[in-house]
């Protein structure tokens, strides 16, 4: 087991100082960023470790506070889709909509197969993940078709000239730019056990299972989260082919700047 003392507490320090510094060095722009990440998972880990055993001894409370995971990807990605907008209810909606698209099949098929036991303890990891993901899928998918339809306006425009319908016309340019979202799930898909040993496979080792026990959770992990985020990119390709999924002329005109 990992040890929570005076060598983690180091370890934890030098590692941000060093990501800050080098992100400073190389003027990326993202170095109190990168900080103010840091802080905030530390404390927030803080929290969900001081209040994770009430919450996994009752179902009720497991269910709210998997809503609340689900509330914050929304949140979350709502805003890295269109960071200068407005973030009002029909915006959250409409972004939770592929969160959840790729989130409860998985979750469905996981809980009602008895791949994963019905437990606290088991739903909230597993459903972290998998939200996790299909935040992560829905925010990069969602901002690269929205930057290809802005950046290639003209080939869009020319293609409703030649008779295709909105939807069409769209897709045929914000999708190969929302698929490049699904490069990261694909690779790590690929390489694992290759290239390295994720989460689930290393906690389960930490927590005395077996071998065989750390790999079948890991590739439960893997799987679940490939069709998670194939399914959120999906969903939100369509949206924005559809203009459900828009940025707001404010966002434009700072993206043109």
């Amino acid at each position: 087991m990992i040890a929570a003392g005076r060598g983690l507490a180091v370890a934890l320090i030098v590692l941000v100082l060093l990501a800050v510094a080098v992100a400073a060095t190389a003027r990326l722009g993202i170095a109190r960023a990168a900080l103010t990440a840091a802080a905030r998972a530390t404390a927030q880990l803080a929290v969900v470790s001081a209040v994770i055993v009430a919450v996994v001894g009752s179902w009720w409370l497991t269910i709210a506070f998997v809503l609340v995971m689900f509330t914050t990807a929304t949140w979350t990605s709502t805003r890295r889709i269109d960071p200068h907008g407005r973030r009002g209810p029909v915006a959250f909606v409409r972004t939770a909509l592929p969160i959840a698209a790729g989130t409860v099949p998985v979750l469905a098929v996981v809980l009602t197969c008895g791949a994963v036991p019905p437990t606290g303890i088991a739903v909230v990891p597993v459903a972290g993940i998998i939200i996790g993901g299909a935040m992560t899928a829905t925010s990069l998918a969602g901002r690269r078709a929205l930057d290809e339809l802005t950046t290639r306006r003209g080939e869009y425009e020319a293609a409703l000239s030649l008779g295709l319908l909105d939807r069409d016309a769209a897709l045929e340019f914000c999708r190969p730019a929302a698929t490049l979202a699904l490069v990261p799930p694909l690779d790590q898909t690929r390489t694992v056990g290759l290239v390295t040993l994720p989460g689930a496979f290393v906690g389960v080792l930490l927590g005395s299972g077996n071998p065989v026990q750390a790999g079948a959770a890991q590739l439960l992990v893997l799987i679940g989260l490939l069709a998670a985020e194939i399914i959120a990119v999906t969903a939100t390709t369509e949206l924005v082919a559809r203009g459900h999924i828009t940025r707001s002329p404010g966002a434009l005109k700072a993206g043109s700047r």
